[in-house]
């Protein structure tokens, strides 16, 4: 270093000086710019979290809105359920109460026609007794030459019947 010769001065005096302009700039910094910037930031920084802030509300608000529709589409699904069910339950009791009435319709009918044929066999087993009553007894006439009583008259009926009945 020898070419060199570097010669510091420190003035301190300067220094010191320096320092308490730099204090008082500081100061007025923090004073007059500072605190003011920090206010304009503040009222920034809530212009910003009021919507956000109101988007959240909404947000939880909308969340439960979600919840009760659900609530309310899941009871309205069981109901819907269950009317199915009582409808399916009916719809079951009257088909069989229309299937029995039809049952004991026709049972009734069966009945009512089993009667009338009955009816109709006896009423066609007199006829043909009293027709063949009344050809046995011509026959038994044009036989005997005579006229036959009514009391023999039933008696040969009742006789032809027995026998064909035995025959039949």
């Amino acid at each position: 270093m020898t070419g060199y010769n570097l010669l510091v001065n420190i003035d301190w005096q300067t220094i010191v000086v320096q320092l308490i302009n730099l204090f008082i700039q500081v100061l007025l910094f923090k004073k007059f710019l500072y605190k003011p910037v920090m206010d304009v930031l503040a009222k920034r920084q809530g212009l910003v979290d009021k919507p956000i802030k109101e988007a959240e509300e909404a947000k939880a608000q909308a969340l439960s809105m979600k919840e009760k529709y659900e609530q309310s589409l899941s009871s309205a699904d069981a109901r819907a359920d269950q009317i199915i069910q009582e409808a399916t339950s009916s719809a079951t009791k009257k088909s069989d109460k229309i299937v029995s009435d039809a049952q004991a319709e026709a049972a009734a009918i069966k009945q009512r026609a089993q009667n009338d044929i009955e009816q109709q066999k006896k009423l066609a087993i007199n006829e043909a007794k009293d027709e063949i009553g009344s050809m046995a007894m011509s026959i038994a006439s044009k036989v005997i030459g005579r006229e036959i009583s009514e009391k023999d008259h039933e008696d040969l009926i009742d006789e032809f019947i027995q026998n064909v009945g035995e025959t039949s």
